[in-house]
């Protein structure tokens, strides 16, 4: 693992030994910062840090800076997420510079969904950097005080260095192979991608552990807890790269539609306690969507609450 101290609270939990724990909160579609506030307190107290979106899905929602500040005013830690589909080089990096200065210090350096995802199908994709580049530019402008351009930094961005990683792309092997190139470009920390078929994720963390990338990051295990039968769906058929088993579909449709909710905390709970157990896990990344509320009971039913605190 690096020796550099960002100082962030989820850098410090990692370093402890202790297992860490991130939420996730989607600005929404308009300006509307209450409603995202109310989404937020339910995170506070309960996970280690919040990630904060960056136009999800491609969709337009109000930025992932301000939110990120919004998060640091109610004295909860964000993680702040960055795109490089919508933002060229000189906007990335100006970005960097503004959240650091703001007093954000976990960066999730992400390419972003295609825009023919979202609800502007017709918009114009950056792409100057990827995910690896913006992840080397933040590290390279915080180690060595130094922009792509090779202008000075006059106040080095003092950031905790994330990326993502998808462990059910084919070719599986391959999606190690990427998560290995982000690390070595300078990410420190990995959240995956949604985990349901969890002997497939078994056989990626071996992969990880063999290539000896466990020990160079904290890997953090994605965990979204399934409302219904109709999600379960959904998530297997429409949304690329998820591998959902018709084992957990036929679980869920064995349960009344009142009690389907309930099945799907029970099933999350399980697949925390499994990926925990894994060699190489240092934490989990729980994305309840537009299910906030939820969060303390899944983490409380696992046994992780209440949180650890570190110096």
């Amino acid at each position: 693992m690096t020796t550099y101290s960002a100082g962030s609270n989820l850098e410090k939990i990692f370093k402890s030994g202790k297992k860490a724990v991130t939420g996730e909160c989607g600005p929404p579609r308009g300006a509307d910062a209450e409603h995202f506030r109310h989404k937020a307190n339910f995170l506070k107290g309960c996970v280690d840090a919040v990630n904060v979106t960056d136009n999800q899905t491609a969709v337009v929602r109000f930025c992932s800076l301000a939110a990120s500040k919004i998060l640091l005013e109610m004295g909860i830690e964000p993680v702040m997420q960055m795109v490089t589909r919508d933002m060229n080089r000189i906007a990335l990096q100006s970005n960097i510079l503004g959240a650091a200065a703001m007093g954000i210090k976990n960066l999730l350096c992400l390419t972003g969904d295609h825009q023919s995802f979202g609800d502007h199908p017709q918009s114009k994709n950056v792409h100057d950097l990827d995910s690896v580049q913006l992840a080397n530019t933040l590290r390279m402008m915080r180690d060595e005080g130094k922009m792509i351009s090779g202008t000075e930094v006059q106040g080095r961005p003092q950031m905790f260095i994330g990326a993502a990683a998808n462990p059910f792309a084919d070719p599986q092997e391959f999606r190690v192979v990427r998560m290995g190139k982000k690390i070595a470009a300078g990410v420190q920390f990995i959240q995956t991608q949604c985990i349901y078929n969890m002997e497939r994720f078994h056989k990626f963390m071996e992969m990880a552990n063999d290539m000896g990338l466990t020990e160079k990051a904290y890997i953090m295990a994605g965990i979204t807890p399934l409302k219904s039968v109709g999600m379960a769906n959904y998530m297997k058929k429409f949304v690329p790269g998820l591998d959902v088993p018709d084992s957990y579909i036929t679980r869920l449709k064995g349960v009344p539609k009142d009690k389907q909710a309930a099945e799907g905390i029970k099933i999350a709970v399980e697949q925390i306690h499994e990926c925990l157990a894994m060699k190489g896990i240092a934490g989990i990344h729980l994305m309840a969507i537009e299910w906030e509320e939820r969060v303390p009971e899944i983490l409380e039913t696992a046994g992780l609450l209440p949180r650890p605190t570190v110096s």
